[in-house]
């Protein structure tokens, strides 16, 4: 037996090729997993399964040599439906479902199966972790949590690439008010001095800051009216060139260069230099992001303090006469250094300060992930207070359950090779409050490498309440507030894939353009609010005609549409959906002012599968049968049958 169709399978399948996971190498994570799932139930065959649109993929498998199989023949393709968590087959020739598969007669010769689902975030599935046995069983209830409990890492694994493929689509939307707060949250937490600039592929100066003026000398306007080469110094243009036509080709992802400007009254000064670049989403060179920072005391101290050693070895040899005046000159070195150590301490004490008061989380941890800072705003978000915080592990405060297990292995794996996934990105991934309650937070998250030990700081702000308002806007937009019906963009956006859903069942569809004969005078008699609630009350009567896999659109006013799948003779199927229809509009409708009697005209157009129509031909071809309806006397259905018989006569 062929499964049918999730009722989500178009966004299912939107998310699993969003992925990108289809058709890749195997991953050591996947592969570990299937083993241990073989050995634990002692099963011949484990499977990591996908399933896309006409097939099931394996992306890790155990004890079966071919990588896919037809999605009709699989076994994971009736798991993933709407149910229980668990699919268990104790012996597929006592199934009515699979008894004829040719996978249980022929190759691999399956007779048990248990399969659990591999979930997104959003609950979709998009395949499966199954084990399989070439002889009956009976699963344990120990097995089916052991198989239940690996699918969640799994599914664990997918939430990660899923949350990655939601940064990076909502990274690129970000709007000019998150570029703003990122451009404060780095004027506060790096170097006072620092100078920013947005540079033109051509070298013209886009944007500047004012430390970056004056470094330079000059205003903002002044170098907007400039280029980068107009200011650099002529014996470092050459090079500066040079990495940046690397920096644009791709040679580079980023550059580091020390190099001098020309200050506005003419003398040099030095500047270290790190450039990144902006690319649009079809990989062209925006623009250049650099940021410059004044070392000219550095370079000074450098060359003063070489200039003090070759004065020092002079001196040496001079012996007793230079010893006094090389004491002086070391002491005032010392004296510079206890300055500097001071004023580092006190930039220490005014970053604390400034960490304690900062609008975003705060948190520090040291390499065993235990927490040793924890803010003011950490507190109030997350509802422990410091004394609680201080001390625990991240896992134990804010990292849900399912999480845990990822959480360590990142930091495992970053202490070992150095390598991870999520530090210096902006990712957006749930978190627990004290209280157990969930929340999502937007969270950066940096390793600093002090003292020989690895540090890592972390700032997070909740999103929580702008998720919900962006799923509700969302939602808005698709849907009629009147009736809470899909609207016309929802039809417009949900058509063309019915209609290739069409093609690949090899069934028809159907569409009934539905417009109501007698609705104006409710409107003028009762009033508006009359009306609107007519509509509601038909809007609840079409919904009834139809199936769950049907779609109910009010188009505008008091006309609608029905769109109905899976249809095996279009003309005959939507002719009784459309009859069923007028005979429910034909009875009186109870509104707060009394019973109230309207008609309906429907135009019916058909689609069949591999048919040249697309969704704009289809519903000129509803609208116009309706118009026919409602010329042949209203209250009827008008399909191509009728309009066939019509010019015959």
């Amino acid at each position: 037996m062929v499964a049918p169709h999730p009722a989500n399978e178009v966004e299912r399948l939107q998310l699993l090729h969003a992925l990108q996971i289809l058709d890749t190498d195997p991953e050591p994570v996947f592969d570990r997993l299937t083993r241990l799932l073989a050995h634990t139930l002692g099963t011949p065959i484990a499977l990591v399964s996908l399933i896309d649109e006409h097939r099931q993929w394996f992306k890790s498998r155990v004890g079966l040599n071919v990588s896919e199989t037809p999605r009709d023949q699989a076994f994971c393709a009736h798991a993933i439906l709407d149910g229980e968590p668990l699919l268990v087959v104790p012996d597929a020739y006592l199934d009515e479902r699979f008894a004829d598969n040719p996978l249980v007669l022929g190759v691999p010769h399956i007779r048990a199966y248990a399969g659990a689902p591999i979930r997104t975030q959003g609950g979709l599935a998009l395949g499966t972790l199954c084990a399989i046995d070439t002889r009956p069983r009976a699963f344990t209830a120990v097995e089916l949590q052991i198989l239940q409990d690996m699918a969640d890492m799994v599914a664990r694994e997918m939430h990660l690439r899923e949350t990655l493929l939601l940064a990076r689509s909502q990274l690129s939307q970000a709007d000019e008010l998150l570029v703003e707060s990122e451009e404060r949250y780095r004027s506060v937490f790096e170097l006072a001095s620092v100078g920013i600039a947005i540079v033109a592929p051509d070298g013209t100066w886009q944007s500047v800051n004012e430390p970056l003026c004056r470094i330079v000398g000059y205003s903002a306007a002044e170098l907007l009216k400039m280029t980068f080469q107009d200011i650099t110094h002529p014996e470092d243009l050459d090079d500066d060139l040079d990495l940046v036509r690397k920096l644009a080709s791709g040679e580079l992802d980023a550059y580091h260069f020390e190099k001098r400007y020309v200050h506005r009254e003419g003398h040099a000064v030095w500047i270290k230099l790190s450039v990144s670049k902006k690319l649009s989403a079809q990989g062209a060179l925006e623009y250049f992001i650099a940021v410059i920072r004044d070392i000219q005391a550095r370079k000074e101290a450098e060359e003063g303090l070489a200039v003090l050693r070759r004065e020092l070895e002079a001196r040496v040899q001079e012996r007793t006469e230079q010893l006094s005046q090389s004491n002086r000159e070391l002491r005032t070195v010392i004296d510079s250094r206890q300055r500097a150590e001071q004023e580092a301490r006190d930039r220490e004490a005014e970053l604390a300060a400034v960490i304690e008061h900062a609008t975003d989380a705060y948190i520090s941890l040291d390499q065993n992930g235990v927490v040793r800072a924890w803010n003011r705003v950490a507190e109030e978000t997350f509802g422990w207070s410091i004394s609680e915080a201080i001390g625990h592990t991240l896992d134990q405060l804010i990292v849900p359950s399912e999480m845990r297990a990822a959480h360590h292995a990142g930091i495992a794996r970053y202490l070992a090779i150095g390598e991870s996934t999520l530090l210096g990105r902006r990712l957006e991934l749930p978190a627990l409050r004290k209280d157990g309650s969930h929340l999502t937070v937007e969270m950066c998250v940096r390793a600093l490498h002090l003292g020989g030990k690895t540090l890592f700081s972390a700032f997070l702000h909740d999103i929580s309440e702008r998720k919900l308002h962006e799923a509700q806007r969302e939602s808005e937009a698709r849907h009629d507030a009147l009736t809470g019906l899909l609207n016309r963009r929802g039809l417009t956006e949900l058509l063309p894939i019915a209609l290739s859903r069409a093609d690949r069942s090899v069934s028809d569809l159907g569409l009934l353009f539905i417009d109501f004969d007698g609705f104006k005078a409710v409107n003028d008699t009762f009033g508006h609010e009359a009306g609107d609630e007519l509509l509601r009350a038909v809007a609840g009567l079409l919904q009834q005609c139809v199936r769950e896999t049907d779609s109910v659109v009010r188009l505008a006013g008091d006309e609608f549409t029905v769109l109905l799948e899976g249809l095996a003779n279009c003309e005959s199927d939507a002719r009784l959906v459309a009859e069923k229809v007028l005979a429910a509009i034909a009875q009186p409708i109870s509104t707060s002012h009394g019973l109230v009697n309207v008609s309906a005209s429907i135009g019916i157009s058909c689609y069949t599968a591999g048919s040249d129509k697309d969704a704009a031909q289809l519903m000129r071809e509803a609208d116009e049968r309706m118009y026919q309806a409602k010329r042949a006397g209203k209250g009827r259905a008008f399909s191509s049958g009728d309009a066939s018989r019509a010019a015959v006569l």
